[in-house]
């Protein structure tokens, strides 16, 4: 939700080239950097520029897995259908430095974990292009001395991946979209304005959970022979979400973006046999 959710993360697990299956590295590892351009949170019309590392790891396992698909563990696999754990994180907000948020306590940064079912709705027969649905369910643990559960978002979403995107080799489009949804414990943490701070132009608010707008990304990314680079957008609406009265909201609408680099320094001598792009992970 408020968070940058690993956006390079997810243009990195779209680099990877569709492929016939061949011997590949059971790891690769790299290193580089990277600047992504997000408001403090979702419904925040104030923003930040940062400049990150992005390291860079494949992991190709039979149980775990960190490739085009993203970091998960593989609990069940069929042709069609997986169920994976999924993670994502976010990014800390000093809540004095948010004219809305001042005097309020800040926002830490977090780690998400939870299970993903994902089942492929159509690929095409040169395996270059695949639908996917996915359902992702997170809860979300604060980064700090003293940790907290802060609650749990579902994403359920449509994603297009494309190889070889009008014909250009070795690059990577990847494209979804899909609703949000929150519960009340999670709206209540990043948009809930208790009594205690609440002023004369930031009244108290205790939202419910619910609905939370339409989230919309597209990354591309190319894996080169010594480095790869990759780039998204990201677009949210927050229209009819459940926490759109909250006086912590002051814009419905934003799009968000970065862009990354990273050198691969680092291989493993093992070998495994990776399947086409197309056929079950």
């Amino acid at each position: 939700m408020r968070n940058a959710c690993l956006p390079l993360a997810l243009a990195m697990t779209l680099a990877s080239p569709a492929v016939h299956a061949k011997e590949e590295p059971l790891w690769e590892a790299g290193f580089g950097v990277a600047a992504i351009s997000f408001p403090d949170y979702r419904g925040s019309s104030h923003r930040r520029t940062y400049a990150l590392p992005a390291p860079y790891f494949v992991y190709r396992g039979d149980l775990f897995k960190a490739d085009r698909y993203g970091v998960r563990g593989i609990f069940f696999k069929t042709d069609r259908m997986d169920l994976n754990l999924s993670v994502g994180a976010s990014l800390p907000v000093d809540s004095s430095d948010n004219s809305v948020r001042a005097g309020m306590p800040d926002l830490e940064p977090s780690f998400e974990l939870g299970p993903s079912l994902e089942y492929t709705l159509w690929r095409s027969a040169d395996r270059d292009t695949r639908v996917d649905l996915r359902m992702p369910v997170r809860g979300a643990i604060t980064l700090e001395s003293n940790p907290q559960y802060v609650g749990t978002q579902f994403f359920p979403n449509v994603n297009v991946d494309f190889s070889r995107p009008f014909g250009f080799e070795g690059w990577n489009l990847g494209m979804l979209g899909g609703a949000v949804f929150t519960d009340s414990r999670y709206n209540r943490y990043y948009y809930g304005v208790p009594v205690q701070f609440a002023t004369a132009t930031r009244p108290a608010y205790e939202p419910g959970g619910g609905y939370a707008g339409l989230q919309f990304v597209t990354a591309l990314s190319k894996r080169f022979p010594k480095f790869w680079v990759g780039g998204f957008v990201r677009y949210d609406t927050l229209s009819g979400a459940e926490f759109a009265a909250s006086p912590l909201v002051t814009s419905k609408r934003y799009v968000a973006g970065g862009f990354g680099i990273s050198w691969i320094f680092a291989e493993s001598s093992a070998r495994v046999t990776t399947p086409d792009v197309g056929k079950a992970r």
